[in-house]
């Protein structure tokens, strides 16, 4: 509509000669180009990217062969407390053998809430887990680790443990921590309570950690209390989340049972998921085993919210192939990966929250293979919306951890959350005047368009874009090279928040006190 002249037309024609031209907004754009006068209905002026494996039947069928198994085979649950709450709820149960009704299933659905958020060890929202939201950070208890100064795989300590967390703090596109490590020369008894104390101590960033048993458990949720200033403060700003797991097939076993009750129980989010291979601990088949996975990880929300109703539950898990060459699990298979975006999808139709998998590798040393598998797995867990992304850092399938892959997996991430941001199409970046002003033949060099959008593209920090000649007289480093010393880099320099003495003199007191009850058999 033509305001001015009271007339409407379809399209502007073109400027008559002796008219003057019409006046440029504020912005610079065409008056007759701007998004209140160009308004389309259901226009996205931004779309991200996304993947999907799944159509919406075979999600729905998924859903309902899980509720079959839930009510024909149901599984194991070997806490006897456990099978009383689930018989009062209207479970079937026979022996340590529970069977579920689909309605019970589908109201813990329902009451399971959509989204956790995780704060970091100030208190501050640090990770929003709803939909949308893609976070990576490392994997936890590998008995390896490559060591960065001299690059052989030994056996894992808790300087590694302290030294990774401190990395991972340095880093700016790694956003929570797990301890990529089992301490080999700590008390293996409570080496789960040196490893919260170092990751506590050596960044602020959110921490998934794992408990070997309900006392230690006890005692890292009462570090965590102390570190945040009480029960009431830890629960309302969680800044570590337990992960937990069921043993397959079909088994909820006394250690993960009684964890997951306990923690649930504190009302504190728990991330509950399996760790399995089809063709051993379940169907070979993709459908059949993620079937299995699903059983699972809906019994496991059943107990979740029969202990605390509207607890946070964290959806997904390891759902991969043993490799039946070498009798192998695979952390980086195509079938993996399809099987992790198909349980994602699961996921979102739950609107759950979803454990995923970051930059991890089956290679034994940081090399090509291990650049590719990371890569693969840090867009594709983004681009099915994975939440918590963990693992990366991870070779070896699992059993070695590589700060080079680390550093790796914190350029992947920068690189992947450019492409997810995907493009913005509107009257600024559509960019007619600057076009119409440059013209044929122009440089947009020097605008001031170009100016005040260069700082949306990605700007690697390892990755080499220069020239050939450049390279050489740097002294061809390689990605491993440049990975490797700027993980060193980070350690000399980089100082995490210290904790206050006095919660560090609690933290070692309640390990002290934990220590002597295993020495004495408690």
């Amino acid at each position: 509509m033509n305001r001015s002249s009271g007339c409407i037309s379809a399209a502007p024609g073109p400027e008559r000669k002796g008219t003057p031209a019409p006046a440029r907004t504020a912005a610079g754009a065409h008056p007759h180009y701007t998004e209140e006068r160009n308004m389309r209905s259901d226009y996205q002026a931004q779309l991200t990217p996304a993947i999907r494996v799944l159509s919406q039947a075979q999600i729905e069928e998924l859903h309902y062969a899980t509720l079959e198994v839930l009510r024909r085979t149901g599984v194991r649950v070997m806490v006897e407390e456990a099978r009383e709450m689930l018989r009062k709820a209207g479970c079937w149960v026979d022996g340590d053998r529970v069977r579920f009704p689909a309605g019970l299933v589908e109201w813990a659905i329902r009451t399971a809430p959509s989204r956790v958020v995780l704060c970091d060890r100030e208190g501050r929202p640090a990770m929003f887990l709803e939909d949308g939201r893609t976070y990576f950070g490392t994997g936890s208890d590998t008995p390896f680790v490559i060591d960065i100064r001299t690059g052989e795989r030994r056996p894992s300590r808790l300087q590694d443990v302290v030294e990774m967390t401190r990395l991972v703090d340095g880093l700016p596109n790694l956003d929570f921590v797990m301890c990529m490590g089992i301490a080999q020369d700590v008390d293996q008894a409570v080496s789960d309570l040196y490893h919260f104390r170092a990751m506590v101590e050596n960044t602020t960033k959110p921490i998934c950690y794992t408990a070997w048993n309900l006392r230690n458990l006890k005692a890292i949720i009462e570090m965590c209390e102390a570190v945040a200033g009480g029960e009431e403060a830890f629960q309302r700003s969680p800044f570590a989340i337990l992960y937990a797991e069921p043993i397959s097939p079909l088994q909820h076993i006394v250690e993960g049972t009684e964890k997951l009750l306990y923690t649930c129980r504190k009302r504190l989010p728990i991330v509950y998921t399996p760790g399995m291979m089809f063709g051993a601990a379940a169907p070979m088949t993709s459908a059949g085993g993620l079937v299995v996975a699903n059983a699972e990880l809906l019994s496991g929300l059943v107990m979740a919210q029969l202990a605390c109703e509207g607890v946070g539950f964290v959806y997904g898990g390891g759902v991969t192939i043993m490799d039946m060459r070498t009798m192998s699990v695979t952390y980086a298979s195509p079938e993996f990966l399809l099987n992790m975006v198909a349980l994602t999808e699961m996921a979102h139709y739950y609107h759950l929250p979803v454990f995923s998998f970051g930059a991890c590798s089956d290679s034994k040393c940081f090399d090509q293979q291990a650049g590719l598998e990371g890569g693969m797995w840090t867009l594709l867990a983004a681009l099915a919306g994975g939440n918590l992304c963990h693992d990366v850092g991870y070779i070896d399938s699992g059993l070695t951890a590589s700060m080079e892959m680390v550093v790796l997996g914190d350029e992947a991430a920068g690189m992947v959350r450019r492409f997810m941001q995907g493009i913005t199409i509107n009257a600024e970046t559509l960019a007619l005047d600057v076009i119409d002003a440059v013209g044929p033949g122009g440089s947009f060099l020097g605008t001031e368009h170009t100016v005040r959008h260069v700082r949306e593209n990605w700007f690697p920090t390892l990755l080499e874009r220069g020239s050939y000649e450049n390279w050489v007289q740097a002294g061809k480093r390689t990605l491993g090279d440049k990975a490797r010393q700027r993980a060193l880099q980070i350690l000399e320099t980089h100082q995490p928040k210290p904790l206050e003495p006095a919660v560090k003199q609690k933290l070692d007191a309640i390990i002290a006190r934990v220590e002597a009850e295993a020495a004495g058999g408690h």
